[in-house]
């Protein structure tokens, strides 16, 4: 209460969660906001400004761009702000690719193309892109796994159960009686 930030009486006293040391300072929310804001004008008069300027309607739309570039056939890839791919856009094989469930027929096809090219390397004696090719099959297959993962999560139904009440003052609670 002497002006100490919560989240330092956090790490003195030892408390995983905030909540706890503001249970015990009966530190108020707007505090902890205060404290907060605090930090940040701080740190701000730290950096130097030209870091805080808005940015011009160029750089806006260079930003925008960028999540407009992420979006693939197979999903969106989830490459950081201005950096380019460094998987040479070979999306199946990258694990920045985050396939839509939608596009998994479109990802069995990719699949069984890759099984026809590698039996036509195999046979034509093309050992370095039937190789190639493989590593290109096994990311495929994890995806697909992803994405069967991610649809078998979406349709499953999770039992919750019936809530149960604690104890009251010593007392088991008891449930309500019928009216009629």
């Amino acid at each position: 209460m002497n002006g100490m930030p919560p989240h330092i009486a956090q790490l003195i006293l030892g408390h995983r969660d905030i909540n706890t040391t503001m249970g015990y300072k009966a530190v108020y929310p707007e505090e902890a906001i205060n404290g907060h804001r605090a930090f940040i004008a701080r740190r701000r008069d730290l950096r130097p400004s030209e870091e805080y300027r808005s940015p011009t309607d160029e750089e806006w739309e260079e930003f925008l761009g960028h999540f407009e570039h992420r979006k693939v056939a197979l999903g969106d890839c989830g490459r950081a702000y201005g950096t380019s791919c460094v998987h040479e856009h070979s999306c199946v094989r990258c694990p920045l690719l985050r396939v839509d469930p939608a596009q998994r027929l479109r990802l069995v096809d990719i699949r069984d193309n890759l099984i026809a090219r590698i039996a036509e390397a195999q046979r034509e004696g093309w050992a370095g892109e039937a190789e190639g090719l493989k590593v290109s099959l096994a990311a495929a297959n994890a995806k697909l796994a992803q994405v069967d993962g991610t649809i078998a999560r979406r349709d499953t139904a999770v039992g919750l159960g019936m809530p149960t009440f604690p104890e009251i003052a010593g007392r088991e609670a008891t449930p309500a009686k019928d009216p009629t």
